[in-house]
């Protein structure tokens, strides 16, 4: 079966806000001005980036950027030609950047350290008073150590670990905003039942942890002789009693008999459950994006390829640069992406915010327009791509402390 193909004229003609480069992006030509801006970094979004087609191989480590990829431009956007009121429009902006893992451990407050009396250290002579100092691959540093009272546990996740390390990006995609923008906001809450003897059971072991001494001296006092002499126990309550330790009794010889089941059948009661409806834990949202291409010019097929390409390869798992096959004993993360809806230049005033995500899914697919199309470059007619994100991280409470545009997370 042949391929239906065309020319890109046989669309509305493509109108162009002055000249543009290869990749379809507006360039600066004398007496002429075409630019967008870029809200996040206050450079101008639309000047001339080309692409590195240089094929080194990133060091084993550092943090990636765009030009690791061949044909991938620093700033890509859809679709390339825009008129003058385009600024004012809404858009999606994706930003990556590279992973940087969660931090967790103590931390302090750390003081210099000073000899208190004469001697030596690491082959080194100090007299009382002076700053201790240590030598090894780093070179000379002064030794330190935490000040008391400061000394806390840090448990910081991913977002905030690579907002704190400042992480350079690594390219930007402009988008219009997609079809079906929603966010969902779960937490987990769940059934919970403990009877009267399990939280006795509790209570008391939470006790002893606290104070073992009065604990004990609790626990002889309640076995003593006198403990129940003056405490009424109605005969109801006694039957129930003996039937449960009699089903526990039994129990532990192996006959798996749970106490309400004694109670029930011996005294007509069960032990109060007191079921509750507990919280069970955070979860992490989702966002599915559908986006669809339909090039107009070669300019835009070519952006359309290298935003492709470029999400591709920075979901993708990183060797160890310098290990070649299936690569070493570890693989590092794959990019992380900030997304932020964008509304005349500025965070959108109304949409919620979100939190950095990994690009967890993304599937194309070339035959959009129900059937094989392609331009007379082979370019299809009409592209569909459909993205996962995954936030890193769980949203809390305390993120809304900070001022937040719209409905905030």
């Amino acid at each position: 079966m042949t391929s239906r193909t065309g020319n890109y004229n046989d669309r509305r003609k493509w109108r162009g806000g002055g000249p543009r480069n290869k990749y379809g992006q507006n360039i600066k030509v004398k007496g002429t001005t075409v630019e967008r801006k870029d809200a996040d970094t206050g450079t101008s979004f639309g000047d001339a980036v080309e692409a590195n087609t240089s094929k080194k191989t990133p060091k084993k480590g550092r943090a990636r950027s765009h030009t690791d990829i061949p044909g991938v431009p620093f700033k890509m956007g859809y679709p390339v030609a825009r008129g003058p009121g385009d600024d004012t429009g809404d858009y999606l902006l994706i930003k990556c950047v590279s992973y940087v893992p969660p931090k967790t451990g103590l931390v302090s407050q750390r003081e210099k350290v000073y000899a208190k009396r004469d001697g030596t250290f690491q082959k080194k002579e100090f007299k009382a008073g002076d700053k201790l100092t240590a030598t090894d691959s780093r070179g000379t540093y002064d030794i330190t150590q935490p000040i008391k009272g400061t000394i806390r546990l840090k448990n910081q996740g991913a977002t905030g670990a690579i907002k704190e390390s400042g992480a350079k990006p690594v390219f930007y995609i402009q988008l219009p905003i997609p079809q079906d923008v929603n966010d969902s906001n779960v937490v987990t809450w769940g059934d919970d039942s403990m009877n009267i003897f399990q939280l006795a059971g509790v209570a008391a072991a939470s006790s002893v942890m606290k104070n073992p001494i009065q604990s004990f001296n609790a626990a002889k006092e309640l076995f003593s002789a006198d403990a129940f002499k003056n405490v009424t126990i109605d005969e109801v309550a006694q039957d129930s009693i003996n039937a449960a330790i009699a089903g526990k009794a039994i129990d532990a010889l192996g006959g798996n008999i749970r106490p309400n089941s004694v109670l029930g059948r011996s005294t007509g009661v069960i032990l109060n459950s007191n079921l509750e409806l507990l919280f069970g834990g955070v979860n992490l949202r989702t966002f599915p994006f559908n986006i669809n291409f339909s090039p107009r010019s070669e300019e835009e097929s070519a952006m359309v390829l290298s935003i492709i390409k470029a999400l591709k390869s920075a979901m993708a798992a990183k060797k160890n640069a310098d290990v070649g096959g299936q690569g070493g004993v570890f693989l590092r993360a794959p990019d992380v992406f900030q997304l932020r809806y964008m509304s005349r230049g500025r965070d959108h005033p109304f949409l919620n915010s979100i939190k950095d995500c990994a690009l967890t899914g993304m599937n194309v697919n070339y035959t959009n327009s129900g059937t094989y199309a392609t331009y007379g470059d082979s370019t299809p007619v009409s592209i569909q791509m459909s993205l996962t994100f995954k936030e890193l991280n769980p949203i809390y409470f305390e993120d809304y402390q900070n001022p937040l545009p719209g409905v905030g997370f």
